[in-house]
């Protein structure tokens, strides 16, 4: 992989970090002591950064000395793996790589994260080689992990505890069996998989065969308990088996889902470019104002030919957690015919527009997506209650105008989900 620069080892002395990135290959390194840590990323803009203190750093002081020097840095993702010593607790912005296991593990993640800084190198010179401003979409800068969706996988004494440290932290999907586990990766945005106690190592290993087997996977975070099946870090590099309690479970993988979110956000942002601003980054629906526009052509159309023309609204009972809220978008984009459109409303609703379709047909593919979204759809906070959508079912009349279309899908709401 080329490196638009080289990869810095943060340490005093660790022979084992310089030892596994020379038989690596590729991977030009550089290294700085950790007192002159932070002006050393100024000077060499690494690509990378590897923490390797030689002695504990409780209190994070030389990490969060880099953490600030990369984001002075600006530009494209510096990514931070950290060197996970026992005696110190690990920094929540690096991604963990266990002392014992550099040898093994140190290079695959690395060149997994610095697939992620590929990729946003890539779409900042996109950016960048746009002749019309207005073709940029709205990009996003929080905190990937607000949209962090983490699946937690057990049915042993442990998971409920499981599930809260994980749920405090990020989006939560929970599955009592891998079976599930399985549908949720079909249906879901997944940044991280937690596996816990209550299954055999075949079940898992055959789990973890499949993931690495498939590319979409490749990349995915996978925590399990220690003792359990083979781990390949060649096919799955941010996969690793971690002896710990929820909390410490819940720690460890909050680094690798943030860069698997923000991975996931580039590719939405991507996607948008390619459709010239059309589509929201942050729900990969189409924008309010580029879903009015096509409505109206699409109703123009309509009434041109005589076709059928359905609008949907799906709404909440409950007020929208905004992590929820694009949760539902999200599982409604692939849930969408190919002919149709749809769009996340100022509320949280979602506006959906059935093209050659008559209110008979919407009626049925509506309540379908709206079954799917009560069933994979929490709300957060400690109740973690379903969010059952209802919907609002409106048809194109001869005398119809966009305006009085949508105005209808406000105020009746024709059926509940199932």
């Amino acid at each position: 992989m080329a490196l638009s620069g080289p990869v810095l080892v943060v340490a005093d002395e660790d022979s084992a970090v310089r030892e596994a990135l020379a038989a690596g290959g590729n991977l030009p390194f550089r290294h700085a002591a950790a007192a002159k840590a932070a002006a050393a990323v100024v000077d060499a803009r690494p690509s990378a950064v590897i923490l390797a203190p030689a002695t504990a750093d409780p209190d994070h002081t030389v990490a969060q000395e880099v953490a600030d020097a990369v984001d002075a840095c600006g530009g494209s993702i510096i990514p931070i793996l950290g060197i996970a010593r026992a005696e110190a607790p690990p920094y929540p912005l690096a991604l963990p790589v266990a002392a014992a296991d550099i040898a093994q593990r140190l290079v695959p993640r690395l060149r997994a994260a610095l697939r992620v800084r590929a990729l946003h190198v890539a779409l900042l010179r996109r950016i960048e080689l746009l002749a019309d401003p207005a073709d940029v979409p709205d990009t996003v800068d929080y905190d990937p992990i607000e949209d962090a969706t983490v699946l937690v996988a057990g049915r042993g004494r442990n998971y409920p505890a499981l599930t809260v440290a994980i749920g405090e932290r990020m989006g939560l999907i929970g599955a009592l069996a891998l079976e599930t586990a399985r549908s949720y990766l079909a249906a879901r945005e997944v940044d991280g998989i937690v596996i816990g106690d209550g299954f055999n190592r075949a079940m898992v290993e055959d789990f973890l065969n499949e993931l690495g087997a498939d590319p979409r996977w490749r990349d995915m975070p996978v925590v399990m308990p220690q003792g359990g099946a083979p781990l390949d870090p060649e096919r799955l590099p941010n996969a690793d088996a971690f002896g710990g309690g929820p909390e410490a479970v819940a720690a460890h993988v909050l680094p690798f889902a943030r860069m698997h979110a923000f991975a996931a956000r580039l590719k939405r942002v991507a996607a948008s470019l390619d459709q010239k601003g059309t589509l929201a980054p942050d729900t990969g629906l189409m924008t309010h104002a580029a879903f009015m526009a096509e409505l109206n052509r699409v109703a123009a159309t309509a009434e041109a030919r005589g076709a059928g023309l359905s609008l949907a609204r799906l709404s909440f009972d409950t007020l929208l957690n905004r992590r929820a809220s694009l949760d539902a978008a999200r599982i409604t984009g692939r849930l969408l015919r190919a002919s149709d459109i749809a769009c996340r409303d100022e509320d949280g609703s979602i506006l959906i527009a059935f093209t050659e379709t008559d209110l008979v047909t919407a009626h049925v593919v509506a309540r379908r997506i709206a079954s799917v979204l009560k069933h994979t759809t929490l709300s957060l906070g400690a109740e973690r209650t379903r969010l059952g959508p209802t919907v609002a079912l409106a048809a194109f009349r001869p005398r119809d105008t966009v305006e009085t279309l949508v105005a209808r899908t406000i105020d009746h709401r024709l059926v509940a989900a199932e």
